[in-house]
């Protein structure tokens, strides 16, 4: 017995240009939120000298986000990705976040990514510089 088609496969979700705006929106702003954090971690540990096992993934994704960033002619490639689903310039348009704290954020944590990085870098290369006695 020949099971009946039910026409041509269904697309999954997210399936209107609306839908996927909203994950694009989603995962920039989980992105945003952990790259802050990131950023943070990075800079806190290079003008402290704490560490852990955190740091290197802390230093890994800042300096993979820079890499991303500088490629992409300072510009986030998924703000490009929201405004193709429909996203609007304006008032919080690529993120779930406000604007007045999004607007700046290239200014603000640029420097503080490359004084981060620079700062553990340093510490690390004194560190394997110094020979154990």
């Amino acid at each position: 017995m020949k099971v009946p088609s039910r026409g041509p496969p269904r697309s999954v979700w997210p399936a209107t240009d609306a839908q996927r705006l909203t994950l694009v929106r989603w995962v920039h702003t989980t992105i945003y939120i952990v790259m802050a954090s990131c950023v943070l971690v990075v800079l806190y540990a290079g003008i402290t000298g704490a560490g852990g096992s955190w740091l290197p993934l802390a230093f890994a994704l800042v300096s993979g986000e820079s890499l991303v960033f500088a490629v992409s002619g300072m510009k986030c490639p998924l703000t490009v990705i929201a405004v193709k689903y429909g996203a609007r310039h304006g008032a919080v348009f690529d993120t779930f976040l406000p604007e007045r704290l999004t607007r700046y954020t290239l200014a603000i944590f640029g420097p503080m990514a490359i004084l981060g990085l620079a700062l553990v870098l340093a510490r690390w290369l004194t560190w394997i510089a110094t020979p154990n006695v």
